[in-house]
This record gives structure tokens, sequence and C-alpha cells, in this order.
């Protein structure tokens, strides 16, 4: 079976204020001629006009006026650019501390986090914050690249105290893959080309490093998940009988002819036929979007989750998440919201705060139960029925919720099942 090195590459920028993050950003997309004419001119006239020499790398990025004009990052701005290797879209998340949210939402989706660390400063308190949110949320990959090189001489001494000062806190988090690279995004040093002032860097360049990742394994292709978003009955002459289920696989790979389980209900069946659109094939895996036909008649309806006979997630009406909280209002004790879990929803209330984590420190704190913006926290949810669940580490897609305000519709926040 060939499950092709998906081309598509999502990665998120995290550090500090000031770290360069835009700049490195504006480096990549102008090396790897990804500017469009029209929009380097722009950029051109607006650094000749702040009396900048040559382009500001950092203005391709910042891409809401408010932003150009304070030299700020404040929202989550995607970027995509492709190279004759692959195509990525770049989340660049803020670095302030009260803009916690909008890294957790940038970052949800990426297979590699970027972080970079100032190389006059080293490791400081967002550096930990921003590793910790990567942890938290699982991304795969981490890249920390070492920033402003050139303001150090290029000194690999420099460099291998900061990798140590890492390594020494992130021994504490759960990281699978991380990678270090020194770079110069204002110079171009190891950005998309390689440094002639680094010498001592064996590696390749951070493009490089993201043109190589192996991606595809980072798809749990074990669990079985297929949610069924819609149930097809076309009702015409031609497919008079047909009942197919359609949905996006969440997670492992699915055959004609599998004894399969659907769920909540538990009754079993087995595969009848698979569709990717017109055409029909023998075997589908994560992440197609596909419709399904079983040999039995069974009632299945949007929520339900066609999983494998002998291989099934919990099904928990009570369970722990890490909860980051999203919205300006704080959270109500005992308060009601719909949950929303793969294609299902039901509703739900927070019953207990467990912990407060301290986000700089990666303290507990288990008496301070009010949760506003910004804040993570481990809860006990309890929904009105159960909920197919893994978790999160084991499972991206099927391990993860959000909360949404019934009468108003806004996403509350967004959690990873323990």
């Amino acid at each position: 079976m060939r499950i092709d090195n998906n081309q598509l590459l999502r990665f998120t920028t995290a550090g500090s204020v000031d770290d360069g993050k835009s700049t490195l950003i504006g480096r990549l997309l102008f090396d790897s001629k990804s500017i469009f004419e029209d929009q380097l001119d722009s950029v051109s006239k607006t650094s000749a006009k702040k009396g900048h020499d040559g382009v500001d790398l950092a203005l391709f990025t910042d891409g809401l006026k408010d932003e150009r004009e304070q030299g700020i990052t404040i929202d989550v701005a995607y970027r995509y650019f492709t190279t004759p290797k692959r195509k990525f879209i770049i989340a660049d998340t803020p670095g302030h501390i009260e803009y916690t949210r909008n890294m957790v939402t940038g970052a949800s989706t990426a297979n590699a986090a970027v972080i970079l660390i100032d190389a006059r400063h080293g490791v400081i308190e967002q550096t930990k914050r921003h590793s910790f949110i990567a942890s938290l949320l699982n991304i795969p990959h981490l890249i920390v690249c070492v920033n402003k090189m050139d303001l150090v001489d290029y000194s690999e001494e420099v460099y291998n105290n900061i990798i140590a000062q890492f390594e020494e806190f992130s021994s504490k988090l759960l990281m699978k893959d991380v990678r270090f690279i020194p770079i110069s995004a204002l110079k171009g040093d190891n950005v998309v080309n390689r440094s002639e002032n680094m010498s001592w860097y064996p590696n390749g360049t951070l493009l490089s490093t993201l043109e190589n990742l192996h991606i595809s394994s980072d798809i749990n292709k074990i669990d079985a998940r297929f949610p069924v978003q819609t149930v097809l009955r076309p009702q015409s002459d031609e497919h008079r009988d047909y009942r197919g289920y359609a949905g996006r696989i969440a997670s492992g790979i699915y055959r004609v002819g599998d004894e399969v389980a659907v769920l909540p209900s538990g009754f079993q069946s087995r595969i009848k036929s698979i569709n990717t659109g017109e055409k029909e094939v023998e075997e589908a895996y994560a992440p197609m979007s596909i419709s399904m036909t079983l040999e039995d008649d069974i009632d299945i309806s949007r929520g339900n989750m066609i999983v494998r006979k002998n291989n099934q997630p919990e099904l928990e009406q009570e369970f722990d998440v890490m909860l980051c909280w999203l919205n300006n209002a704080p959270a109500k004790p005992r308060a009601k919201y719909t949950i929303k879990h793969t294609s299902n929803e039901e509703r739900a209330m927070i019953k207990e705060v467990v912990y407060k984590m301290d986000i700089n420190t990666f303290e507990r704190d288990s008496e301070d139960g009010d949760l506003g913006m910004n804040d993570i926290a481990r809860v006990k949810i309890r929904t009105t029925r159960r909920l197919m669940l893994d978790a999160y580490r084991d499972n991206r897609n099927t391990g993860s919720i959000i909360l949404i305000d019934e009468n108003t519709n806004e996403t509350l926040a967004a959690g990873m099942v323990v």
C-alpha cells in the first residue's frame, strides 16, 4: 500500500516579540522567490518611506494595517508558498503573552513548529511558554532557530550554550523530534541558502529541513476512525437502494471486506464498498474524504463513528481535558455548552477545574478554579451522551474538542483529551 508523502506541510512560527519571526518568514518568501512583483513594489515603497536601507522583509507578513504601523504581529497570519518539493502553509502567531489563544489556534493543525530564540538573550520565559504549547498540542516536529547569529559574531559557543539551555528545560516536556539551526533572518544565513559565516554548522538550512521533514508517519494509521458527516440517499433510478455514509477518515486504514462496528450502538457489519468521488476503491486511509456502504442495513446518522470491530475508542460521558480558554468572557460555573467532537455535537458542562497551568513555570495551581482568556487548565467535562474518544496524544482528530456558546455560537475553548 502506498501512502504518499503528503506534499502539504503546515508549520507555525513562535517567538518572543522582536525575535524576528516576521523577518524570517519574509526571508523565506523572498529567497525562495515566492513574492509577487506588486507585493515587492509595495513593500519596497513602504520600506523607503520608513527610511530603511533596502527591503524591510518583515513587511511581507504583517498584513494588517495596524501591524504594519505598530511593527507588531497581533493576529494569526496565514501565508502560502510553494517550492518544487512541497507546498507550505505558515501560521505566523503573535509573541505576546496576551495572545496565547492565537498561538493555540494557529498551531492546532501544524505538522511542525518553528521556535525562534534571539542569540543574544538565549532561552527566556516566552521560549518555554511556546515550547510548552507546542508540546501540549503534540506538534510532531520542533525546529528551534537560533536567530540573530550575526549579532554574536556567528559564535558556535553561543549556539551550543543555547542548545544546552533548551534541552535542560525541554526534557520535562514530551517532544519527539527537535532540531536546532543557527540562522540570521536579516542577513539570510541558513534560511534558504547555506551560510558562509557558519562553516562549523554541518546540517541543512531551514528551508531544506522543512522540505525534507517526514510527515506521512505523523498520521495515526493504526486506529481506524471514521466519523460520519452525512448519510447519502440519492433516490435515483440508478441508485434506488444506495445508502452511503460520507465523511473524512480521521485516522487508520479501511478496506472493502473489513469487519467494522458502528458506535455508539455497537452494531457490527462488513464494508461493502468504498468510493472517493466517482471512483470505487479497495482501500482508503486518513485524511481521505470518502463514502462507504455496509453489507447490513444499520441505523447510522451524523455524529456516529465507524471503527474496526477489534480496535475501538473509549465511550465516555465524563472525561478530563487540557482546556485553553479562548473567549473574552470567563467560564461560568456549571454553565451548559455545546461540545463539538469530530462530526458530533452534544451538550456539556465543566464539572470541575482540576488545576490551572502556569505556562511560564509549568507549575500547577489547584486552588484557583476561575478560567479566563488564555488560561490553560485540566478540567473534568460531563456530556449529555457518551462521546467516542481517544487520548489526544494518540490521535489528534478524535482526541480534541471545542466548546461553543449555545446562545451566540461563539467558540469558547479548545481542549485535548487527557
